[in-house]
């Protein structure tokens, strides 16, 4: 694999002018070395080392489930949730994932390290797997009655990923961990976000990361003015990353 990375995905949120955004994009790609460049989820930057794509286990995993444009796009969010994964395997406790949609995330997680051999470890996964109104997250286009079996059937490969149907924060007094060693929140939903923090944040061990999905977006800024404030009145401050996730180390 080469030491000089390149990513380059079309996927891009909120531009008024698709084809000028691109075209300008195009433009100052022309401008710089072609080498370092990442462009894509809303993040462009160039004169990168780009290291996680010489990640070989990372990139098997991620080829092999991130199967949309979308998906593929979200390559440097992977990484963030890849180190935070590694290190609460260094961890006690299980891991968790609050709002998995289709389990893409964590299917490449799991592959990454063969969770399956990690046979003292729970992975905790909770959807809704379904749409209609009176929910309070986003429709998304393979939400429907199907999914959460078609979920359950992608990890079963995976016997100690326990994946369950339910709103959180209140699933989570049915099914979650004692004690967690990694953290992931992506419920676009700053009262379930607020939730699920006041149920299982004081359960994440010393040295376990929490990662905000949407932390850092303009369109979830509710959710970070939230969390801000729910975390510094425990003495904690989130890093802003520029994939728009935050970051807690616990």
């Amino acid at each position: 694999m080469s030491d000089v990375n390149n990513y380059l995905s079309s996927i891009f949120f909120g531009a008024t002018d698709f084809e000028k955004f691109c075209a300008g994009l195009q433009m100052a790609i022309h401008q710089i070395p072609p080498a370092g460049i990442y462009a894509g989820d809303n993040l462009f930057t160039f004169g990168r080392n780009l290291g996680f794509m010489n990640d070989e286990a990372l990139m098997k995993a991620y080829r092999t489930n991130a199967t949309t444009a979308i998906e593929q796009a979200l390559l440097w969010r992977y990484s963030t949730i890849a180190w935070g994964f590694r290190k609460g395997l260094q961890l006690d406790g299980d891991f968790v994932e609050c709002a998995c949609y289709k389990g893409t995330t964590a299917k490449i997680m799991c592959d990454m390290v063969d969770f399956s051999k990690h046979s003292d470890r729970h992975y905790y996964l909770y959807d809704l797997f379904e749409h209609d109104s009176t929910m309070p997250h986003h429709g998304m286009p393979e939400h429907s009655q199907l999914l959460f079996q078609q979920t359950k059937e992608r990890f079963s490969h995976f016997p100690n990923v326990i994946i369950s149907k339910g709103r959180v924060p209140e699933i989570l007094l049915d099914v979650s961990p004692r004690k967690i060693a990694f953290m992931h929140i992506d419920l676009n939903n700053a009262a379930a976000e607020i939730g699920a923090l006041e149920l299982l944040f004081d359960r994440m061990v010393p040295g376990a990361v929490l990662i905000l999905d949407d932390y850092g977006w303009l369109a979830y800024r509710d959710q970070k003015k939230a969390e801000d404030l729910w975390l510094a009145e425990r003495g904690y401050h989130v890093l802003e990353l520029p994939t728009g996730q935050g970051l807690v180390i616990k």
